[in-house]
C-alpha cells in the first residue's frame, strides 16, 4: 500500500512539472492594426476592412517549417486610437483571419455592444488550431463592424490580437 501511495505521488509530481514546463515555453506573439471608421459609414450596415499581417510574418517568415505548433488566439481587444472617445457607436464587431490557400476563420467577435468605454475585450471563438493560417504567407486579418449610428468624425480603432503557441518537437 505504501508503494502505491508513493508511486501516485511521484506520478502526480511528474504530471504537474510537465504542465509547468509547457507553460514556461509557451510563446505569445502579437498582431495590431488600425481600422478607419469614416463619418460616411451608414448605421445598420456591415462594413469590412482588411489588413495584411506583416508583423506576424516576421515571427515565422511565412515558414511552414517554423518550429511551433498548437497556435490559438489567446486575446482580442479593440480600442479607440483617435480621436479620444468611446465605442458606443458600435453595434457588432467580428475579426477573421486567413492566408494564401486557407479559408477564412472567425476568431473573435462581440454583438450587442453597449459600452461607453474606450476599449473592449472581444469574445474568442473556439477555432481550433491556427497553425496552417499563421505559418503561411500572406496572413490577412479582416475586421467586420456594424454601427448603431454614424460617427460625427472619422475614428481610428486599434485591433490588438495575441496568439499563443508551443514549440514543436
Amino acid at each position: 500500500m505504501k508503494n502505491i501511495v508513493l508511486t501516485a505521488m511521484a506520478a502526480s509530481a511528474v504530471l504537474v512539472s510537465c504542465g509547468t514546463v509547457q507553460s514556461l515555453v509557451q510563446n505569445t506573439f502579437p498582431y495590431t492594426t488600425n481600422v478607419l471608421v469614416s463619418t460616411g459609414v451608414p448605421a445598420d450596415k456591415e462594413v469590412s476592412s482588411t489588413a495584411t499581417a506583416t508583423n506576424v510574418q516576421t515571427w515565422f517568415g511565412g515558414n511552414n517549417n517554423a518550429k511551433i505548433k498548437d497556435v490559438r488566439i489567446s486575446d482580442a481587444k479593440i480600442s479607440v486610437a483617435s480621436p479620444s472617445g468611446n465605442l458606443s457607436a458600435f453595434k457588432t464587431i467580428k475579426i477573421y483571419v486567413s492566408s494564401n490557400g486557407t479559408g477564412e476563420r472567425l476568431i473573435a467577435s462581440r454583438s450587442n455592444i453597449s459600452t461607453n468605454s474606450s476599449s473592449l475585450n472581444l469574445d474568442l471563438n473556439d477555432t481550433g488550431y491556427l497553425d496552417e493560417i499563421v505559418k503561411s504567407t500572406g496572413l490577412t486579418v479582416r475586421t467586420v463592424y456594424e454601427l448603431k449610428n454614424q460617427t460625427s468624425s472619422d475614428m481610428n480603432i486599434k485591433v490588438a490580437l495575441n496568439f499563443n503557441s508551443v514549440p514543436a518537437s
